[in-house]
Parts: C-alpha cells; structure tokens; sequence
C-alpha cells in the first residue's frame, strides 16, 4: 500500500507532511489541497513517493499535459509537489525538476458597486450578508473569511487580523465602520442563536464548533447573485475583485491596495488596472487633445 496514500491509519509520510504545514500556518484549504495534489503523484508512481526519481517527475508531468490537465490546476499540483520535495522529503532535487505552466491569465469579474449593493441585499440572512460583507467591505479571500475568529476584530484600531492567510502569512484588513456595525449585529444575533462564542468562530457552520466551509460561502454568493438578477458569474472571490478594483478607481495608490489584499507581488495588484473602467475612461485620449489644441498660424507668404 502507497505510504502516503494508505487507507486507515494516517502513514508516518503524511503525518509528517501534516506537521510541516501546521508548523508554517497553512490554512486548511491549502492543507487539503496539498494533500490532494501529491495523492495525485503517488497514486501515479505507484510506490512511496520518496522513491521518487528525477526522471518520475519530469514523466509525471509530460504525463498530466498530455491527459489535459489545465494550466492552473498544474501549477498547484507543482507547488504542492515542490512543498513537498523541499521540506517534507528534502529532496530539492527532485524540487528543480519541476516545472510552472504559463498560462494567459483571464480578466476577472468585476461587480459595479450598485450590483454590489443588490447582491448584499440579496442575502438570506444576517449571518450570509455579515460573511459577503467582509469579503467585499475588507477584501479577504474567502479561505480568510471563513477561519475568521471573534478576537480578531479589532474595533480600537478599526482592523481584522488576518492570522490565516495565504502561505500562513498574518497581516491586518480594514475594518470599515459599516462593516464593524453589521458584524456586531450579527453578534448579537448569533449569541441568541448560540453559536457565537467569544473566542470562537466568527461564521460558525450550524453549531459553533467548526467554521463555515469555503464551499458553503461559494453557494451563498451565487445563490445571492441569482435572487439579484445579476447575470455575471459571482463567487466570493468576485467580491474581492470588486474591492480592489473599486479602491483603483476611487484613486486609492496601488500599493496601498496590494497590502490591503495580502499580495506579495505587486504585478499581481496591479492586474486590476485592466478592469478599472472608471480610471480608463478617465484618461483623455491624445486624440480628443488635438481637436482641443489651437491650430497653428500659417506662414505668411513670402
């Protein structure tokens, strides 16, 4: 039976690839999917993938290219392998040979803040419209939104702590007072509901053990969408597209913007430039300046 893969108990491999996530704050989205990613390589070596050779990795991925597997998928699986090879197996060998997929990135979907409005609206209750308003209101992915704790909102500082984020990274969100306001109705609410705690979970599932999963928060925006006749496709994430891309047009500096999102590069901010309508139909073009420019005198005769 495969080390990592075996059925039953958890193997000695996967223990120790578990452990090495939770010692860096892996969210448990990213624990999930890593875990996923290299089942995937062991269930095609066929043996313990410490075993692996060189020539395995290089065929695997050949392999997952000609079977179609898309550009973005791949690249997760190379940085769930490359995770894995460097510090779980200490092969970074095996590390080198892996390979990322360009891949053209599309433009995302962008909501206007009046379809925002409607979508928020939209909700079926105070605890789904509290959880797409952080999304929007802060920004947050929605792995952040749904490991959020009550402790985490600082309401001195106006700020969320984000002690979760994408590669176990902490940083502080805005915490808008609109937002701040609808969250502490929501308190109230979900303490007479009794699934609030407060050192809990800031948007329980049904009981107040575990919080609400990613593809639950998935279901509620485009169940929101859909009562709001709004005819894109929504997710939470469209939320986070909109708040970037809203603060661009708002004028708010790019940098600003990029440690309000959690990004470690800014080239990846600055992609919503390309969804800023507003900023774009604000720049007058040189063509509109030359039927505003004075025509110049001609020369006299000589």
């Amino acid at each position: 039976m495969n080390e990592l893969i075996q059925i039953g108990a958890v193997s000695p491999l996967r223990q120790r690839l578990i452990d090495d996530m939770t010692m860096r704050r892996f969210s448990r989205e990213t624990q999930r999917n890593y875990l996923r990613d290299v089942g995937r390589f062991a269930i095609w070596l066929g043996r313990s993938p410490h075993t692996a050779s060189t020539e395995d990795v290089r065929q695997f991925q050949i392999e997952q290219q000609d079977a179609g597997v898309p550009p973005p998928t791949m690249n997760s699986i190379v940085a769930a392998l490359r995770f894995f090879f460097s510090h779980t197996l200490d092969r970074p060998d095996l590390a080198r040979r892996l390979v990322r997929t360009k891949h053209a990135r599309k433009i995302p979907v962008v909501l206007t803040m009046t379809e925002v409005k409607r979508l928020l609206d939209a909700t079926r209750c105070l605890k789904h419209q509290a959880a797409l308003s952080v999304a929007y209101g802060a920004g947050l992915r929605v792995a952040e939104v749904s490991m959020l704790k009550v402790t985490d909102i600082d309401s001195t500082r106006m700020l969320l702590r984000i002690e979760r984020g994408k590669g176990g990274r902490y940083r502080n969100a805005m915490l808008p007072e609109g937002l701040l306001l609808l969250l502490r109705d929501w308190w109230r609410a979900g303490r007479q509901q009794g699934v609030l705690l407060p050192e809990g979970w800031l948007f329980p599932r049904q009981s107040a053990s575990a919080p609400i999963s990613t593809r639950q928060l998935y279901r509620i925006a485009v169940e929101a969408a859909e009562a709001a006749d709004i005819d894109k496709r929504v997710g939470p994430h469209t939320l986070r597209h909109s708040f970037a891309t809203h603060l661009l047009e708002d004028g708010f500096d790019i940098r600003v913007i990029q440690a309000l999102l959690g990004h470690a590069k800014l080239n990846t901010t600055a992609f919503y430039t390309q969804v800023a309508t507003k900023t774009i139909r604000a720049v007058v073009s040189p063509l509109d300046r030359l039927a505003l420019a004075a025509p110049e005198p001609e020369p006299p005769d000589g």
